[in-house]
Formats: C-alpha cells, sequence, structure tokens
C-alpha cells in the first residue's frame, strides 16, 4: 500500500514510531519538556483552552500521564487551577493560547494574586522570528501579567524550558503563595533539541524549606504573651489553610483554651459546636480582649484596615509576607513564617505553663463570648427562618448550611451571596469553604467548582451563586458534567447585581439608582436541564430544603450537575453591603 493511500490509523501508527524513534535518540520537543517540568513540579493536572501557540504541550502531557482539562473560556481554566492549588496544596496550572488567551485569564490570575494561590500560567507567543513583526495574537504578555504576579518572563531558549518552570514555580512558593506567568515562543515550544543539553533541575534538589518559625525570640515573646493572658483571641485567615497549618492552629486554641474566629479558608478547621468555635462575636473580641493574634490575613478592607481593633490591647500579627506585617496598623509583636510551623513552636514553647488563674479567666472570658454568641444568633434566626416571599437571602444561607454534608465542599460566588452566606454557612471540616478572596471576583464558582470535584473526588460540591455571577461562567458546568465532576449550583435570583444597586439607590435614589444594575428574570433550572441534568425553581421558602434534597439525588442518578434556581428579595442586602465605605 502506497502511503497517500494509507488509513489515519496506519498513518498514526508511523507517527507514534516516528516519534519514539526519536525520543530514543534523545531529541525532545520544548513542549515535552514542559510537561517533564510540570511532572517534576507535582502537577498532575492542567486547565487550559486549545490554540495553535500551545498544542505540543499538550502532546507532552499525554506523555507524561498530566491530565487535560479543556474549558469553554479561559478564565475559567485560571480559577480552576486557582481552586486545584487550593483544594490540593500543590502547584496550579492554567496554559492558554496567545493574545485573548492569555487577557481572558488575567481576572483568574489576578485573583489568585490577591488570594495569595500558587498558580503558573503558561502562556503562548508568535514565533521569535517573527518578532515584533505582528504575528497572531501578538501582545507583549510578560509586561501585562508583571504587576499582578510575583514572577514574569519569557523562555529564550528550548533548552532553558524546564529550568525556567522550575524557577517561576519557586517563585510561587516563596513566602505567602502567588503566581507566576511564563511565555514560550511557538518556535520555542516546537523545537526539537538534544535531551542531553537541556536544563533539566533534579525534582527535591532546587528548593529550600518553607516551614520557617522565624525568630526564636519571639515565639518565646508570644508564648509569654499568651501564658500571662486573661482574655486572649486569635483570628485565622487564608494563609493557615493555604500553608496547611490547621492541626496545629486546632492544637493551640485548645492546649491553651482560647476562642478562635475564622476568615477566608480557614472557615471549617473547627466544627461547628465545638467549643473553641467563635464566629458571631469577633467585634466584641476586637474590643475587650488583652491578647489578639492575627493570623494569616492582613488588614484590608475585610478586617476594617485594623481600625476597629481596640488601641488598648496587645495585637500580635503572623504572615508569610513581611510587607503584610505592621501594614495599615501598628502591632506589637510581628512574626514572618510558616503559620504552622510558628503556631506549634508557640504552644510548645507556652504549653504547661499557664497558671489555674489564669486558666479560670480565660474560661471565664470564653463563658462570656458564648453567651454572647448565643444572643447574636438569637436576634439573626428570625431572619434564617423569614417565611417572607420574595424569599428571604437569610432563609437560603440557613437552609443551605441545614443541608450540608460532613464532606460537603461549599463554594460561595458573588457579592452579597458571599458575606450573607457567611452568616450561616458552617462548613464541617478544614477546606470546605471557598470563596473569591480580596480580589471579590464574581464568576470564580463555576472553576472551582470543577476544581474541587477533580481534587476530592469523594465528596459533594455545593456552589452558591449569584444570578449576575452564575451568568459570566456557567457555561463550563457542561466542562464538569463532560469529566465527571457534576456538582450543585443554587442560585440566588434578584435579577440584579443587587450589592452594587444598593449603593447606587443609597447615593442617588431610586429614580436614578436602578441605572445600569437590573438583569432580567431568568429561569435558570431549565439551564441544568439543557446540559441534560436537574432543573428547580423554588419561590417558596418551604420548598428550599426539599429543592436542594432533589438537587443532591438527580446528580447522583444522572452524573450531571444540577441547579436549584431560589428567587429571592432584591429588597434585602446585607449588613457589610450597607456599610461599605465606597458608599459613604
Amino acid at each position: 500500500m502506497s502511503e497517500v493511500a494509507q488509513t489515519p490509523a496506519q498513518s498514526t501508527t508511523a507517527e507514534d514510531t516516528l516519534k519514539q524513534k526519536t525520543r530514543d535518540a534523545g531529541i525532545v520537543s520544548g513542549g515535552h519538556l514542559v510537561a517533564k517540568a510540570l511532572k517534576a513540579e507535582g502537577v498532575d493536572t492542567i486547565f487550559t483552552l486549545c490554540g495553535g501557540h500551545i498544542i505540543d504541550i499538550y502532546d507532552g502531557c499525554v506523555d507524561e500521564g498530566i491530565r487535560i482539562i479543556d474549558v469553554r473560556h479561559e478564565q475559567v481554566a485560571a480559577h480552576a487551577a486557582d481552586g486545584y492549588a487550593r483544594q490540593t496544596g500543590k502547584l496550579g496550572c492554567v496554559v492558554t493560547t496567545a493574545g485573548p488567551g492569555c487577557t481572558n485569564a488575567v481576572t483568574g490570575v489576578a485573583t489568585a494574586f490577591r488570594s495569595e494561590s500558587p498558580v503558573l500560567h503558561i502562556g503562548g507567543q508568535g514565533a521569535l522570528t517573527q518578532h515584533k513583526m505582528g504575528s497572531l495574537q501578538d501582545l507583549p504578555h510578560v509586561d501585562m501579567m508583571a504587576p499582578i504576579t510575583k514572577f514574569s518572563a519569557s523562555i529564550p531558549s528550548t533548552e532553558r524550558v524546564a529550568d525556567m518552570i522550575s524557577m517561576a514555580a519557586r517563585e510561587c512558593f516563596n513566602g505567602a503563595p502567588g503566581p507566576a506567568y511564563l511565555e514560550i515562543p511557538r518556535d520555542v515550544l516546537d523545537r526539537e533539541v538534544d535531551l542531553a543539553k537541556a536544563v533539566l533541575p533534579k525534582p527535591g534538589h532546587y528548593r529550600a524549606s518553607t516551614k520557617s518559625v522565624g525568630d526564636l525570640r519571639d515565639i518565646e515573646r508570644l508564648a509569654d504573651l499568651l501564658v500571662d493572658a486573661q482574655r486572649p483571641a486569635i483570628l485565622f485567615g487564608q494563609q493557615v489553610w493555604t500553608a496547611r497549618g490547621h492541626e496545629e492552629a486546632i492544637a493551640l486554641l485548645r492546649g491553651l483554651d482560647i476562642p478562635g474566629y475564622f476568615n477566608g479558608a480557614s472557615r471549617g478547621l473547627l466544627p461547628p459546636g465545638d467549643a473553641h468555635h467563635f464566629d458571631r462575636t469577633r467585634s466584641q473580641a476586637f474590643a475587650n480582649a488583652d491578647v489578639l493574634v492575627i493570623v494569616g490575613t492582613p488588614f484590608d478592607f475585610r478586617m476594617g484596615y485594623g481600625k476597629r481593633i481596640s488601641r488598648e490591647l496587645k495585637l500580635v500579627q503572623i504572615d508569610m509576607d513581611y510587607r503584610t506585617v505592621g501594614k495599615n496598623r501598628d502591632i506589637d509583636l510581628g512574626l514572618v513564617g510558616d503559620p504552622g510551623a510558628i503556631l506549634g513552636a508557640v504552644l510548645q514553647a507556652a504549653g504547661g505553663r499557664i497558671k489555674n488563674d489564669k486558666r479560670q479567666a480565660r474560661r471565664q472570658w470564653m463563658k462570656q463570648l458564648s453567651e454572647a454568641e448565643a444572643v447574636a444568633l438569637d436576634k439573626v434566626m428570625p431572619l434564617f427562618r423569614s417565611e417572607n416571599t420574595p424569599i428571604h437571602p437569610y432563609r437560603v444561607a440557613y437552609e443551605l448550611n441545614e443541608f450540608l454534608g460532613e464532606d460537603t465542599i461549599y463554594i460561595g460566588d458573588g457579592g452579597d451571596v458571599v458575606t450573607i452566606s457567611a452568616q450561616a454557612v458552617r462548613p464541617r471540616n478544614p477546606g470546605q469553604w471557598m470563596d473569591p478572596g480580596a480580589l471579590g471576583s464574581l464568576g470564580v464558582g463555576t472553576g472551582f467548582a470543577i476544581a474541587a470535584g477533580l481534587a476530592n473526588p469523594g465528596k459533594e460540591v455545593l456552589c452558591y451563586y449569584g444570578d449576575g455571577a452564575f451568568s459570566m461562567t456557567a457555561f463550563d458546568m457542561e466542562t464538569a458534567n463532560r469529566f465527571g465532576v457534576p456538582y450543585l449550583a443554587v442560585v440566588g435570583n434578584n435579577s440584579a447585581m443587587n450589592q452594587i444597586r444598593y449603593g447606587q439607590l443609597a447615593k442617588y435614589g431610586p429614580e436614578r439608582g436602578n441605572v445600569g444594575n437590573l438583569l432580567s428574570d431568568v429561569p435558570f433550572g431549565r439551564f441544568a436541564e439543557m446540559l441534560g441534568g436537574y432543573g428547580e425553581e423554588v419561590r417558596d421558602p418551604a420548598q428550599i430544603a426539599g429543592a436542594l434534597r432533589r438537587g443532591r439525588e438527580a446528580i447522583a442518578r444522572t452524573g450531571r450537575s444540577a441547579v436549584i434556581n431560589i428567587w429571592v428579595d432584591p429588597s434585602e442586602y446585607a449588613p457589610g453591603t450597607k456599610n461599605q465605605t465606597m458608599y459613604k
């Protein structure tokens, strides 16, 4: 049979044979070096949308056994890489083509940047031989990405591909984690070189341990402060989970009898009902504690820039990034290092030193806070159990918390959706709360849901969207279905971008306040049905629990995502929305 007459299958076999001979000869392409370097970094999954500049990376990933998750929009790919890093503690990886592939991913990379999530963004670029000639999709990607990454560079030669990936990955874990960007010109990526001439750093031989406890004298100073305190309190932020320091955090609370408060991904470190778990008395603790320790969260807008904390107490800040310590608010003691390592060392230094009178005093302090927590819960309970129609958003949040299982990963995607659900939703275990973080990005939920399902195949994933957020990235629900990670999507639908709408109404009044923020009434339950899943519209609060249960059952039955579209009252807002300084 002539070569022209070969069938596609025969032709593929011939190509595979040629490739094998090339590999046996020690020849490797840039795309295959990318895959080898990613595998050395522990990357087992990449999130991507195909483009001509990057296809050789896919070929390398197939050979290295790296899973390729292809989405419908690069923003979702970047959010998924971020979510995968948050869930696994490993390097997340998003691969995009040049030009719009890169720009579409910017929001996801910026979200990872503000949330301190280790994500490597690999992007394509026109060939070096076409540099400055106006090649397809040519943009100054490196310059564009530099302000929202910890490292941004172009790879100049095929021999340096693996070396620079290891360099970028190392920067992702330098201090507080964050994203890095690497651009690879098309001819650099496609070129084949002698493997012996390529720079291939050996795994485990080009990194130092990041589990630093900092200055041991400061460990002792903090231990002394906590031993002597009568009314101590600790707030744990995102970094505690990012650094996987949750076990040491829990041990410190229990070992020294200290009330704990939780931000971001640290929600779920302790189960609701635990004697050391507090969440409704933060302002009281910030005002009346004698020692307050802030771990792994900055004094940013979420913390009132530190202004809500009493000037009379001893304030301690622990962070992985030196630049964050003491920023926006003076402190009495700052420690830079790994949260888990520091907390473990402090417990060891303080253990057994607390005298009975101090122990009794802090237990009385915890009793006072517990009583105040009960009062605060009673105050909000009428909203949680509201029978109003349209449905009060607090009722939705309450029902979601009642619905959560021991292994449900909860994702919040929206404005008031996140702030209101934070009043009610209590994850049962560490790592089971995900939100946009400090950038406040809408549209994170779908990528996060895909990542959470892939990282935790045995867990249920529930994403609560605002209707504005859902409409941004929902089409990648098809991606979740296609890769076997269906999830339960709940939409709090008020047909508006309601968090912003409040500010406009407050500032301009009803005549001008409804401009640019109203949406149509969309029955999103039908969207799930279009993708072969289950959808339901809910307008009565008494129907919420049953609808959530039917969605869960449908996912188990069909293997497709379900959407429960809950119509909520557009005239109700989160307290935080009403207090936003941008509206004052």
